[in-house]
């Protein structure tokens, strides 16, 4: 399956104050541009300049400043001093706290937990056998006790309940009931209906009032500020945002064209120095300063340099030859002063010297030495 891009928009119709306004703007803000984009593709490569050749160099040259100042140090106190020390702590820890606590758990806490739970079983044994046993059959009793009480008494009081049942339905009971029916009933249907007319003429009395307000404020206000929207601002608008747009437009086409125009001024700059300075110094340098330098070498450089050479070998020369003299005068002046040296007693190493050394194949050995 192909993917195929979707058709380009069709160009939107512009009317004759787009086109009345376009161009004048796009000179305008191109004269404007043009020196603006120029300093800053100069700032741009000075900046660049000086990244890739003060501070990219300073910006490495701190790093490793701050790395063997700050991070270095600390690296070595945590790796040289705290592991150590913490291993070392650990240890102890797990010696002096650990072990004891673990013999503690095992000896002592262990062993009394076990007494204490065992204990505690045996409470709960005997306290369930007192409930069951005890508190069980004396709860029933009381039951029993308690039911007989009430039976009793409800026999003796079914005759009082009656009479006072009947004097409060005389006394109590109906009369409020003729109250309720004739008297209060009435008068709050009257007052509920008092307060329904009333709501009703607040509400309509409410309704003109609002309808009044409505149309003064409309007429007032909002038709005023809607013929203002409509007639002034939404035009005036219009025209601002055909003016931005076209101002935003032709600062882009004329920083876009400021920049080939910077490009191909730097570009002939550059070609005017290189002509005037670069190329004449190279040619200086290639055609007058290397053949003068190569005679130079080859004329003074390198005869000097070996005469300077043959000098020091003859100055090391004779003072090797003027060391040795003075070695042989010292040794002569010190055998007529002192002697010559005595001669070297040989030691008894009980062993035969390096020249008669034992072998197997010799008759000086130790096993065939008669």
């Amino acid at each position: 399956m192909e993917l195929r891009k979707p058709p380009p928009e069709p160009p939107q119709p512009q009317g004759c104050l787009v086109v009345a306004v376009r161009l004048p703007v796009r000179i305008v803000v191109l004269v404007l541009v043009v020196p603006v984009r120029m300093v800053w593709d100069v700032l741009v490569a000075t900046g660049r300049l000086l990244r890739d050749t003060v501070l990219r160099p300073l910006g490495r040259a701190l790093l490793w400043l701050g790395r063997a100042v700050f991070v270095w140090p600390f690296v070595g106190l945590w790796r040289y001093v705290l592991v150590p020390a913490g291993r070392a702590l650990a240890w102890l820890a797990a010696v002096l706290v650990g072990l004891p606590a673990v013999f503690l758990y095992r000896w002592v806490l262990t062993p009394v937990g076990h007494a204490l739970a065992r204990l505690a079983r045996g409470a709960g044994a005997a306290l369930v056998w007192v409930y069951a046993r005890v508190l069980t059959p004396a709860g029933h009793a009381l039951a029993r006790l308690l039911t007989g009480v009430g039976a009793v008494l409800a026999v003796l009081g079914t005759g009082t309940y009656t009479a006072v049942a009947w004097l409060v339905r005389h006394l109590v009971v109906l009369p409020a009931r003729w109250l309720y029916t004739w008297v209060l009933a009435p008068a709050g249907r009257a007052v509920a209906w008092c307060v329904r007319g009333l709501g009703w003429l607040l509400g309509l009395l409410a309704t003109g009032a609002g309808l009044a307000l409505y149309w003064t404020g409309r007429v007032l206000f909002v038709l005023p500020v809607l013929a203002l929207w409509r007639w002034v601002l939404a035009p005036v608008g219009r025209f601002l945002a055909v003016v931005a747009r076209e101002v935003g437009d032709a600062l882009g086409h004329a920083w876009r064209i400021a920049g080939r125009i910077s490009r191909v001024v730097g570009r002939a700059l550059g070609t005017l120095l290189r002509w005037t300075f670069v190329e004449p110094a190279r040619w200086v340098y290639r055609s007058v300063l290397t053949p003068v330098g190569h005679v130079v070498r080859d004329a003074v450089l390198r005869p000097v340099a070996e005469g300077v050479r043959a000098v020091g070998r003859a100055g090391r020369d004779a003072l090797a030859t003027a060391r040795a003299t003075v070695r042989q005068a010292r040794a002569g002046a010190r055998r007529m002063l002192f002697g010559g040296p005595r001669p070297a007693v040989p030691a008894d190493r009980r062993e035969p010297s390096g020249a008669v050394a034992r072998s197997l194949g010799d008759s000086t050995t130790a096993l065939t030495k008669d």
